[in-house]
């Protein structure tokens, strides 16, 4: 295994217009955390430096970042191949065009095919319109930049039988969408609460049904051909020692908005800062946190999505700061229902 990650994952700010029921990072409910333009630009450079394969720029939303088109353009003439992940909520014509100047892709998250299911589950009104229109003018500026861009669904037990309806309904409405991700939520941040794993993580049967290659090939014939349809239980994002075994592990490292490298994509702990330790450094550490006796003791057993919602839980909880424990302890389930839009 190299000494540093294949990919980086970004996310810039925690900041968000959005509270999305299942965030992962819990943003818009805690400090934004971003970094000053100088800073930002000095993070991208130790990314560059890296030679990562490619680089995904998320949050929080990362439209809501100023220079946001200038730091992807940094990494961008660098020769990285870089990302965007956006609830398409602050999305302009000019963001648009600029992003598909420097963007190796963008990707819009939709996770409904129907206002209702998408604005409960992104908990605000008016957030399905908003990706909606962010997937027209990126199909406008599309023909003239011929940057792919796509949508990404993460599903759950309540949007789980819209996926049909997503290939077939609003996939043709955009020409030039080149993709549609379905991709099993996973149990992070506050998709980790007591509770979710019940209500919103998929079931043993939707996982089943999910990993199905005939169901696969039924959503691809929904979808116009030059539609490209994928669907993934993200297991490789549990980091099962089974599964780092068989080469399944997602050979990544996650930063946070401040340069905080995370230890493994989806749970908390951190391993250090990038803009005060070499990658290689925080990467060392990062490999041995996968292999570290409590990591081990709590995933090995894991094997339903409840079990690893469990795991998870105590994996945070003990390598969590005591910031982060606080946080945890101030987690309340927030549902889904319509009572949870703004």
């Amino acid at each position: 295994m190299s000494d540093l990650p294949d990919g980086v994952i970004w996310d810039v700010t925690y900041a968000c217009p959005l509270r999305c029921v299942h965030c992962y990072s819990e943003s818009g409910r805690r400090p934004s955390r971003r970094l000053s333009d100088a800073d930002m630009v000095r993070v991208a450079d130790r990314i560059v430096a890296m030679r990562p394969q490619g680089v995904a720029i998320a949050g929080g939303e990362p439209l809501l970042i100023r220079n946001i088109v200038e730091v992807i353009g940094r990494m961008a003439d660098a020769g990285l191949d870089v990302a965007l992940y956006t609830s398409g909520w602050p999305m302009t014509a000019e963001l648009a065009s600029r992003l598909g100047e420097v963007c190796g892709r963008i990707v819009v998250s939709v996770d409904g095919a129907t206002p209702e299911t998408h604005d409960r589950i992104r908990a605000r009104k008016g957030a399905f319109a908003h990706a909606m229109r962010a997937l027209r003018l990126l199909d406008d500026v599309s023909p003239e930049n011929g940057t792919p861009f796509g949508i990404d669904c993460v599903l759950l037990q309540s949007n789980f039988a819209e996926m049909e309806e997503l290939c077939q309904v609003i996939a043709p409405q955009f020409p030039s969408l080149g993709f549609v991700a379905f991709g099993a939520a996973v149990p992070g941040g506050l998709a980790n609460q007591p509770g979710f794993d019940e209500r919103e993580l998929l079931t043993e049967d939707q996982i089943k049904l999910l990993n199905d290659p005939a169901h696969a090939r039924r959503l691809r014939a929904l979808a116009p051909e030059s539609v490209a349809v994928t669907t993934t239980d993200n297991r490789i994002l549990q980091m099962h020692p089974q599964l780092i075994a068989n080469g399944m592990v997602l050979n990544a490292l996650q930063l946070e908005p401040d340069g905080e490298a995370r230890a493994m994509p989806i749970y908390e702990g951190t391993v250090g800062n990038i803009l005060d330790e070499p990658p290689e450094v925080l990467w060392g550490r990062a490999r041995a946190r996968w292999s570290d006796p409590f990591v081990v003791e709590a995933l090995s057993p894991a094997l339903t999505m409840r079990q690893w919602a469990e795991a998870a839980r105590r994996i945070d909880y003990h390598f969590g700061s005591d910031a982060v424990r606080a946080r945890i302890d101030r987690r309340n389930y927030q549902g889904t229902g319509p009572s949870s839009l703004k």
